[in-house]
């Protein structure tokens, strides 16, 4: 396998090529334009991702010359620039022009093998534009759609504020935003404290309606936009986040100050609503993981190659061709799992509660995929620091930030924990592991290897599931592990 995937590991095109095939691409985004995104990246992109990283955090113009208060972002012009080159070649407008939500993952591969933190504007901006369109209601959606579908500089941006200072995952315990309705119109007061793409001119926004229970029940789904009627400011941004990477998204604190809101959806839908913006958003961060990993590989085997030490190329070494074919194997193994959930979700992503059990496995999948892909990204983007040896530490260098940008994809869209937890409350309550084996099956039921090994996985996952609350929390992992394994047959 290594010597299939050395050829197409320096170019993301070529692996969505080497895997997918140019027919089942064009169905979504015609390979040439995903070809062309990739050169862009190659002549301009490139230098200006990277000097926006070495300028670190953006400035925030809070005020202007009158005293009026603007809340902008002061990117250099270059990084707009860079931005806007997404949304012109249409990342968001292609999901509603082919009702898929293949374009997208396929153009954001392109990007996060660049630039991992840029992928966020744009995955925000998407479950933004996804709950819009589920969610609102007619004039919502005739008004905000179209604007958010737009390809030049007018694109109006998305964005999901959940996370206040009390933390992201237990949302029914940490949201303290209220929602008051006042003729008609919904007034929210809070703070976010852990806002992406914060100077977004649109976001949706997990709050408490007023006398709602204080629980995961009482929450509700809202969408703001950034200004009001008058043109005034409808959110304030209090400062920008010091952030060790991804400092290509705009990352702050919001203050909602009597700001006028929409509600999406049901009430009583809130927080199936809530969980659901984080499906895209999940699914983003598997793919992008993905992209990362072969970016790492591609950095080393680039330096690998060249490096000559103890009388031939450090590739040529027998343990550390070794460490790479084992990498590539990974990388095979998080693509063929990250692309499962882009074609499940591609069925699914239109659905409202009540979910269905197709629905529901998706869940169950994409929970093991975030927990599988974006740690291997980590240890693959370590991995290629160490190949590089005491160059990989420097900053002059490109593995260096790739390893700053990792970081955060363990932590984006739920920790390592929850993506265990949560995958093991659907195989619980929805019994969605027995359609995870018979999708595995039906995938493979041509290789008598592959149907005997579900089967022997399927046999340890009931298992485990008849032993007490306490053994299966406790031993999680080793669950999602052996679930893992589904995607190496």
């Amino acid at each position: 396998m290594f010597e299939k995937i050395k050829e197409v590991i320096h170019s993301p095109s070529k692996a969505l090529e080497f895997f997918l095939g140019k027919d089942v691409i064009s169905q979504s985004v015609p390979f040439e334009e995903l070809s062309d995104y990739e050169k862009w990246w190659k002549e301009e992109g490139e230098k200006i991702s990277e000097s926006v990283d070495r300028a670190r955090t953006p400035w925030l113009k809070m005020y202007d010359e009158t005293g009026k208060r603007v809340d902008e972002i002061q990117y250099p012009s270059e990084y707009w620039r860079m931005l806007y080159e997404g949304y012109k070649r249409g990342i968001i407008d292609r999901v509603f022009d082919k009702g898929s939500i293949k374009p997208f993952y396929l153009i954001e591969y392109i990007v996060t093998f660049f630039d991992a933190g840029l992928g966020c504007p744009y995955t925000v901006s998407l479950s933004t534009a996804l709950s819009v369109f589920k969610y609102g209601s007619d004039d919502i959606r005739n008004e905000i759609l179209p604007l958010m579908r737009r390809k030049d500089e007018r694109v109006w941006q998305g964005a999901t504020w959940m996370t206040e200072i009390k933390g992201g995952s237990d949302l029914g315990y940490s949201v303290e935003t209220t929602a008051e309705e006042k003729d008609g119109v919904w007034i929210l007061n809070g703070e976010k404290y852990f806002a992406s793409n914060v100077g977004a001119e649109v976001a949706v926004v997990a709050a408490r309606p007023k006398s709602a229970p204080q629980n995961v029940k009482g929450l509700a789904l809202f969408l703001i936009k950034k200004y009001k009627k008058d043109g005034s400011l409808n959110y304030f941004v209090r400062r920008l986040k010091n952030k060790v990477g991804t400092r290509s998204v705009p990352t702050g604190e919001v203050e909602m100050k009597n700001s006028s809101a929409y509600l999406l959806g049901k009430r009583e839908w809130g927080i199936y609503e809530i969980l659901d913006v984080l499906n895209s958003s999940r699914l983003a961060n598997i793919f992008g993981s993905v992209a990362v990993i072969q970016r790492a590989i591609s950095l080393a085997l680039k330096f690998a190659s060249q490096r000559f030490a103890f009388g031939k190329n450090v590739i040529d070494h027998i343990l550390a061709r070794k460490q790479f074919e084992d990498k590539v194997n990974e990388f095979v193994k998080c693509f063929k799992m990250g692309y499962d959930c882009v074609s499940l979700y591609n069925e699914v992503f239109r659905e409202v509660p009540p979910f269905s059990d197709k629905f529901n496995l998706f869940r169950l999948m994409s929970h093991i995929a975030k927990y599988c892909t974006a740690e291997m990204a980590i240890q693959t983007s370590k991995w290629a620091m160490e190949m590089f040896g005491g160059l990989g530490i420097l900053e002059e260098f490109p593995v260096e930030r790739l390893f700053r940008e990792s970081i955060i994809l363990s932590i984006w869209e739920g920790t390592p924990h929850r993506q265990m937890l949560d995958g093991l409350e659907v195989m619980v309550k929805k019994q969605s592991h027995k359609l995870l084996f018979d999708y595995i099956r039906e995938k493979n039921k041509n290789n008598e290897f592959a149907v005997q090994k579900v089967s022997e996985i399927q046999k340890f996952t009931e298992d485990f599931l008849s032993k007490d609350e306490n053994f299966q929390e406790r031993n999680v992992e080793t669950l999602f592990k052996k679930l893992s394994e589904l995607w190496e047959i």
